[in-house]
């Protein structure tokens, strides 16, 4: 068995409206759009680089056999259970930081190096997704 990529998904209450945050504060592009009944969307790609993540519309009324063992931030508390760690250039993430804060997205953690080498940072999104932004590559670690 080989496995290919990890993919995450992520519902949003106001998907139309998420996808045009996250592609003006995060920088990713559109890749896929399905949209749905009442403006919702039954599923989206969205690639940052060569990053995608998966998302769609995440409203009660929208069930199926997957959406149905979700939870959206807001029904939690603000609290999530996994969150995407995006790993991207050292030179980008001054820029990236800085765009993102300057679209609203609540910063967690501020940018910050790491003992075990990169820089990094946190953050929720319009509707409390926690993403992780840094460039501290496990693939490339040296420490291993």
């Amino acid at each position: 068995m080989t496995a290919i990529a990890i993919i995450p998904y992520l519902g949003y209450k106001n998907a139309p409206k998420a996808i045009e945050w996250l592609c003006n504060a995060f920088g990713f592009q559109e890749q896929l759009v399905v949209p749905g009944e009442n403006n919702q969307i039954v599923h989206a790609e969205l690639k940052l680089d060569s990053v995608l993540i998966m998302l769609g519309s995440s409203e009660h009324n929208i069930e199926t056999a997957f959406s149905k063992y979700l939870k959206h931030p807001a029904e939690m508390g603000g609290c999530e259970t996994q969150t995407p760690y995006v790993v991207m250039d050292d030179e980008d993430l001054d820029e990236h930081f800085a765009k993102a804060k300057s679209y609203g997205a609540k910063i967690i953690i501020e940018l910050r190096s790491e003992t075990y080498g990169g820089r990094n940072y946190s953050c929720a999104d319009l509707e409390g997704h926690l993403w992780s932004f840094g460039s501290y590559n496990p693939w490339k670690n040296e420490n291993k």
